[in-house]
């Protein structure tokens, strides 16, 4: 099989098999959760519950007090790499063609040297992560499999897109296909993993704000 067919193989029947298996699991991870209900609350309701699953969403995303003097790097490295990804899948051009012909929907792309310096922002982010977990004996102990396959795919998927975009390492069709694949693999990946926390994470700030909003409670 030539690089050629490689890609070929790579945009069209796994690409496709790929989003079938991630828009399905999604899916179903979702509706598991909204239809295992929840136990009834016979506590009288405060005002300002949903107010209170708002903010909650958005403020759990700031580090308590305490937290960023005791372990600065890690907390920044987990914003460059929130951020980063953000930007890299919705804000970089190629990707933003991939959106088109997914939804028939474009918008504007960020300047190519800006994604790329937060591609490798982002890259050196998640390398020191991966350190402080193997030296922190209590974030070691706590990794599970899991934990390495998820960081591992996702760490190819941005080391081969910037590969590709620049050319380096193997001819272009090439390190695109494999770029596509460990692309695929994430998708695959995703709703069987903690990656699932892309879509369940602010609907379970949002349920916990709102329950201590109800009680009259800080959350």
């Amino acid at each position: 099989m030539t690089a050629v067919d490689l890609l070929a193989l790579a945009r069209g029947p796994l690409f496709q098999i790929a989003l079938v298996i991630f828009a399905a699991g999604v899916t179903l991870r979702i509706v598991e959760i909204l239809v295992i209900g929840r136990r009834p609350d016979y506590a009288e309701a405060r005002q300002g519950a949903v107010l209170s699953g708002v903010s909650t969403m958005f403020t759990r995303s700031i580090p308590r007090e305490g937290m960023f003097r005791r372990n600065p790097f890690v907390i920044v490295s987990g914003y460059i790499f929130h951020i980063g990804l953000f930007v890299v899948i919705f804000l970089s051009a190629p990707h933003i063609e991939v959106w088109r012909a997914i939804t028939g929907f474009a918008w504007p792309s960020l300047p190519t040297p800006l994604v790329d310096f937060l591609t490798v922002a982002s890259i050196a982010a998640m390398l020191v992560v991966l350190v402080n977990r193997m030296r922190d004996p209590v974030l070691r102990f706590l990794s599970t499999f899991q934990d390495y396959l998820v960081w591992a795919a996702t760490f190819l998927a941005f080391l081969t897109g910037y590969l590709a975009v620049h050319h380096m390492l193997l001819r272009y069709e090439a390190m695109l296909a494999v770029h596509i694949i460990s692309v695929e693999v994430l998708l695959v990946l995703f709703p069987f993993t903690k990656l699932m926390h892309t879509f369940t994470l602010f609907m379970a700030r949002y349920y916990t704000g709102a329950t201590f909003g109800r009680k009259g409670v800080e959350s």
